[in-house]
This record gives C-alpha cells, structure tokens and sequence, in this order.
C-alpha cells in the first residue's frame, strides 16, 4: 500500500457530525488511492470544504483525477459514486512543482556545479563591461599602427610579421592589465623566435588568445572565418596572418593544415587548440591529431602549455563576465617526433598533469 505518494492527512477515528450534535460513525469522507481507503478528522474535512466553497457552488461535484488519486465524500444516504477533487490539492501540485524548479536552480549554488553563483554579482558584470570597453578603446588607438606598418611587414617579413605580433602584445596588455594578473612558468622552454614550432593548448576561455597574445611570440592562431567580418578586429587578424577555418568543412580544414605546413616550412609558427573548441566544466577533452600531423611531416617540435585559471576569470558561454582572479601559464619542454599519435599523447598528458596539480 502506497501511502507514502499521498498528502499528509492523519488518520482519525471515522465520525460524522450529525444535526444533534452526536458523532455517528457512519458519514465519512475517504481518499481513494488505488483502492485503498483512509479517513480524516472532521477539522480536516471542514477545511477542505471551505476551501472548494469560495471556488465552487455546492460541496459536491464531478469527480475528476489527479495522478491516480480521487477524493470521495460519503454521507448515510449516498453511496460512493459522488466525489470530488480538492482545489487545495491541485495548488498544492503546482507549490511542489516550483520548489522542484527552484531547488535545481540552487543547486548551482553548491560545490559540484561547474560555475557558482557568486560568479554573477553585479561587479563581475561590470568589470566585463569595463573590460570590453578597455580593449576597443586600445584596438581603435593600434589599429592605425598595424595599418601603417603592413606595407612593410609584406615586404620585409610577409610570414612571421613580428612587428604586427608585437602591436597585438601592447594590445592584449593594455587590456589585461587594469583586470588581472598573469604568471608564466617555464619561459626558458619556448624556443628561438627563429625556430619553427607548433604549439598547443587547452582551450577554456576567451581570456586564452589575450594571454597568448601577452607572450610575444609570432605563432599562426587559427581561428572562424566568421570573426574575420568583425571591425577592426578582423582587420587585424588578417594583418598578423591568422588562418581563417571553417568548421565542419573538411575542404576547410585540409587547407588549413596546407597552410600551416606551408608557413612552418618557411619559418613561421602555428599555434593550435587541439580540443577544437573551449571547455564548458574546465575538464581537458579529447585531442585532435591535426596539430601532430603537421608537426610530424614537418619535422618540427611540439610545444605544449597549459593554461590555468582563465576558465573561472571568463567562464565559456559567459563572455560578459569577469570574475576577480589570476592566470597561471606553464609551457612544457618542447616534444619531438615521427609519429603523430605519440605526440598527441604525450603533450596531452602533460597539460593533464598540470591541470590536475592545480586542482
């Protein structure tokens, strides 16, 4: 007998209030439950009853049926055929209904939820709207330099452009600056600015390219064709020599790889983001082989490096926000090989390793 599914109504003795004033224990009002019957006080029955007055005419009316349970009055002269379903009842459904809602919407309040909700206070907002403001004021103020400049990084250095790398760097540090603070962590592992390389990542924010961009060097970012339309932005991607990507165009993305061995062959570096898009939990995912592909057939190293903290400052999906914190780089010892799979493994495994003594 499932009396656990029922709404808590006491079972009391059966009695019925007469005109006399006795109690007869013949009059009661039953609630059905998979024919199961079960009494309630006569304070209890009087409080239904008032309840359904202010909503209907008459105390009886036409049974109807609420997850299986109906409700049934009885009086000497009726016999079981006349019921009725408490308005009371169906309120209370709705009431639970939205403490259920409510209680999953706290639950990104506790430990295991991927972002807390202290992460949306008004000055985490604000600071994202200050942040964006700060790095369109900076890129309006450089863009005039870059577009300067570009006749003669054509001319003079068409592949790496160095002197564009190092406008992006002033650009990306004036608009971390104000906002946060960030820590590299085995800079003597980065090779030569002359030497070819790929580099790889995590992948957990928007706030990753401004890092990168912080560092100096003048490695290729892939990146959307999409971002290309934007102003000045785009602008600026195109004169520092980003590959443009169309996702889930394998046309696309063979090109791309063309391109990157091309580059490389001609001493400019890549830089890639092997997960292929930004971690939503800040759990490392899968690595595509492309990056070790190209690194394998060009016989140049794998540098991989983690990036910490950037995940919690700018969650991804949450663009607008900027939560107080730090970012931590660690760049590993740069990796060699013929085959493509055992760099991959290796380099993930070591931006795993580092992610996992930070936790």
């Amino acid at each position: 007998m499932e009396v656990a599914a029922l709404p808590s109504l006491s079972p009391l003795p059966l009695r019925y209030g007469n005109s006399s004033g006795s109690v007869s224990p013949v009059s009661l009002r039953f609630c059905n439950y998979k024919g199961t019957y079960i009494g309630c006080s006569l304070h209890k029955q009087t409080t239904w009853r008032n309840s359904c007055d202010s909503v209907h005419k008459t105390f009886l009316f036409n049974q109807r049926k609420h997850d299986a349970v109906s409700w049934s009055y009885l009086k000497p002269s009726m016999g079981l055929s006349q019921s009725f379903v408490s308005s009371k009842l169906h309120n209370q459904s709705k009431l639970t209904r939205s403490v259920i809602v409510r209680s999953e919407l706290a639950g990104t309040g506790n430990a295991d939820a991927p972002y807390h909700l202290s992460e949306f206070k008004l000055g985490s907002k604000v600071r994202g709207i200050c942040f964006y403001a700060v790095t369109a004021i900076a890129a309006i103020l450089l863009i005039g330099a870059m577009l300067a400049a570009h006749p003669f990084v054509l001319l003079l250095d068409p592949y790496r452009r160095k002197i564009q790398h190092h406008i992006a760097k002033m650009w990306a540090l004036l608009t971390v600056t104000p906002f946060l603070k960030i820590e590299f962590e085995g800079l003597d592992n980065l090779p030569s600015s002359d030497t070819p390389a790929v580099y790889v990542s995590n992948h957990q924010s928007f706030l990753d390219i401004y890092t990168l961009l912080t560092l100096g060097s003048s490695f290729k970012f892939i990146s959307k064709t999409s971002i290309f339309l934007f102003p000045i932005i785009g602008w600026a991607m195109f004169m520092m020599g980003v590959i443009p990507l169309k996702r889930m165009d394998s046309r696309s993305q063979l090109e791309c790889l063309k391109r990157c061995m091309d580059l490389i062959r001609k001493g400019a570096s890549v830089f890639f983001f092997p997960e292929g898009t930004r971690s939503k939990d800040g759990k490392l995912g899968v690595f595509k082989k492309g990056a070790f592909s190209v690194a394998a057939k060009t016989g140049v190293p794998v540098v991989p490096m983690t990036l910490i903290g950037t995940g919690k400052i700018m969650p991804a999906g949450m663009e607008g926000i900027l939560n107080l914190g730090s970012v931590r780089v660690v760049i590993h010892k740069p990796i060699s090989g013929s085959d493509p799979q055992t760099l991959c493994d290796e380099a993930r495994n070591r931006i795993a390793d580092a992610l996992n003594c930070q936790d």
